[in-house]
C-alpha cells in the first residue's frame, strides 16, 4: 500500500515495522505487541428535548495487556473512528513503556462534536458511555483507567468517576476514584495535571536543545532563549506549551487554530491572544498580528521549532517540503504522516516524536492514580517538616557567616515541596531520563537515522521484556 493511502493505524504500524527490524525478537512476539488485544465498539441512544432520538457511536480499545491497568484518554470528536482509536491506543502502549509508566495502552472515543451539545447532554452521554464500559469490564482502577483527551476535560472525568462508583460494589468503591484520571482537584485530581502535557513538551524540547552536537547538525545554537516557535493548536496542550516556552525566553511567532491563524515575527503574547479569543470568539485580528489566509499556512512559517499540537495527520506529503522549521516537536498524537516523516528526515529536520514528547499527560496521570490508591496528597506528610529543617539550617548558616538573608530569600530557600512541586519534579525527571534513553540507543544502533525509530525500538524492547517475564514467550 502506498504511503499516501495509509490510515492512521497503518502509519503507526509502518513506524513499528521499521523499528522492529532493528530488534531480534521472534515474529510471534512482535505480532503480539503490534496488534490490539480488545476492541469494543458500541452504540446507544440520546433523547433530545423534542423527544427525538440520536444514535451515538462510541469506542474503547485496549491495545496491550502486558501491564495492567491499561491507560488512555477519551476524545469527543466528530472525526472519531475505529482506526483512529486503535492507532491512539497503540501509541499509548509505546508511550507508557518509553517513559516507564507501568500501564498498558488503551484509548476511547465518542463520535460527537462537543460544541453541538449542551452540558446536560454531554453529562448524559458521558454517564451512559461509562455505564457501558462498566458492564463490559472495560473500566476500573486495576483494569482500564481513562483520562481526558481532545474534547474532554475534568468535568467529564468527574462524571465518569461518579458513575463508576455508583455501579461498583461497596468494597470496590474505596478505590473508585482511581478508575479515571484528570479529575478536578476537589474530586481526587492532582495539581499540575491540567498543564502536564504542555509542560512535558516544554521539558522535552528544552532538554533536546542542551545537546550542542545535535543542534549543530541542524544549524541551531543550544538553549531555548530566543528560539522562534510556531504552535499549531491553542488548546490545552498547545497553550501551556507555548506559555512555558514564552516564559523561558522563546518567541512565539505564530499560532494556529481550527478557525484561523495569526503571526507576528516580533512575537505574540499567548496570554493576550487567549484573552482576545475569549472576547472575540477567535484568535483572528489580534492587535499587532497579521492573519494567515489559510490556517495551515502557519505550519510553513519561518521558525526554529514547529509545535503541532492539534490533531493527527497535519504534516503530510503535500506540505512537508515547505516546512522551514529545524525541529518539529510533535505535541499532538500522530501529526506527521509516514511519507511526510521521510521527507522531513531527508531535509535534515529533527523530529521529536509524539510518543515521547506528549507523554507528560500520562506521566502525571500515573501520579494521580497513585495518589487515589494511597488516599493521601503528595507533600502532605513531609512539607512542613522540610520547611522546619530548612529554616533551622538557614539560621545556622546566618549565625556562622554573620550574614542575614532577606525574608524573601528565606522563604524561597526554606520552601517545602508541595504537591505541584513534586509532580513537576517527577515529570521533569521522567522526560529527561526517557530522552536520554532514546538518544543513547540512537547513537549505538547502526542504521537508525531518526529519533522516532529509536523511540519505537526502546518501547518495543520494554514491552517484549514484560511479555517474557509473564512467561508467555520464552
Amino acid at each position: 500500500m502506498s504511503q499516501q493511502k495509509l490510515s492512521f493505524f497503518e502509519t503507526v504500524m509502518r513506524f513499528f515495522d521499521k523499528a522492529a527490524s532493528f530488534t531480534a525478537h521472534p515474529s510471534g512476539l512482535l505480532e503480539q505487541i503490534m496488534y490490539c488485544n480488545s476492541i469494543y465498539e458500541f452504540k446507544f441512544p440520546l433523547k433530545h428535548a423534542d423527544k427525538s432520538y440520536e444514535t451515538i457511536q462510541a469506542f474503547r480499545v485496549e491495545h496491550s495487556h502486558h501491564k495492567l491497568p491499561v491507560k488512555g484518554g477519551i476524545r469527543y470528536s466528530g472525526m472519531v473512528n475505529a482506526d483512529e482509536v486503535k492507532a491512539l491506543a497503540a501509541l499509548m502502549t509505546f508511550k507508557c513503556a518509553l517513559v516507564d509508566v507501568p500501564f498498558g495502552g488503551a484509548k476511547g472515543g465518542i463520535r460527537i462534536e462537543p460544541r453541538n451539545y449542551d452540558r446536560d447532554q454531554l453529562e448524559r452521554i458521558t454517564r451512559r458511555y461509562t455505564a457501558e464500559l462498566t458492564k463490559k469490564n472495560f473500566i476500573g482502577p486495576g483494569v482500564d483507567v481513562p483520562a481526558p483527551d481532545y474534547g474532554t476535560g475534568p468535568a467529564e472525568m468527574a462524571w465518569i468517576a461518579d458513575t463508576y462508583a455508583a455501579m461498583t460494589s461497596s468494597e470496590g468503591a474505596l478505590d473508585a476514584a482511581a478508575c479515571v484520571t484528570g479529575k478536578p482537584i476537589e474530586q481526587g485530581g492532582i495539581r499540575g495535571r491540567i498543564e502536564a502535557t504542555g509542560n512535558g513538551v516544554f521539558y522535552g524540547v528544552r532538554h533536546a536543545l542542551t545537546f550542542a552536537d545535535d543542534m549543530q547538525k541542524i544549524g541551531l545554537a543550544p538553549g531555548i532563549e530566543g528560539k522562534k516557535i510556531v504552535v499549531q493548536g491553542l488548546g490545552n496542550v498547545g497553550y501551556y506549551a507555548a506559555r512555558f516556552f514564552q516564559e523561558a525566553g522563546a518567541v512565539i511567532v505564530a499560532v494556529s487554530e481550527y478557525d484561523g491563524a495569526i503571526y507576528n515575527p516580533n512575537g505574540l503574547d499567548v496570554d493576550l491572544v487567549q484573552e482576545h479569543r475569549k472576547e472575540s470568539g477567535s484568535i483572528l485580528n489580534f492587535p499587532g498580528a497579521k492573519n494567515f489566509k489559510n490556517n495551515l499556512d502557519a505550519l510553513e512559517y519561518e521558525c526554529d521549532i514547529l509545535v503541532p499540537a492539534a490533531l493527527e495527520r497535519q504534516i503530510t506529503k503535500a506540505n512537508a517540503p515547505k516546512i522551514k522549521a529545524k525541529i518539529v516537536a510533535e505535541a499532538a498524537n500522530g501529526p506527521t504522516t509516514a511519507a511526510a516523516a521521510d521527507i522531513l528526515r531527508e531535509k535534515g529536520t529533527f523530529i521529536i516524536p509524539d510518543m515521547y514528547l506528549n507523554a507528560g499527560g500520562v506521566t502525571v496521570s500515573y501520579f494521580e492514580w497513585l495518589k487515589n490508591l494511597s488516599h493521601v496528597r503528595f507533600g502532605r506528610i513531609s512539607k512542613r517538616f522540610e520547611e522546619a529543617s530548612n529554616r533551622a539550617l538557614l539560621s545556622t548558616v546566618e549565625r556562622l557567616t554573620g550574614k542575614e538573608l532577606s525574608l524573601e530569600e528565606k522563604n524561597y530557600i526554606a520552601h517545602g515541596a508541595d504537591e505541584k512541586d513534586l509532580v513537576n519534579s517527577g515529570l521533569e525527571e521522567t522526560m529527561i531520563n526517557a530522552y536520554d534513553d532514546i538518544r543513547e540507543l540512537s547513537l549505538r544502533t547502526e542504521g537508525v537515522d531518526d529519533f522516532r525509530t529509536a523511540a519505537f525500538i526502546c518501547a518495543i524492547n520494554k514491552v517484549a521484556v514484560s511479555y517474557m517475564q509473564l512467561g508467555i514467550f520464552p
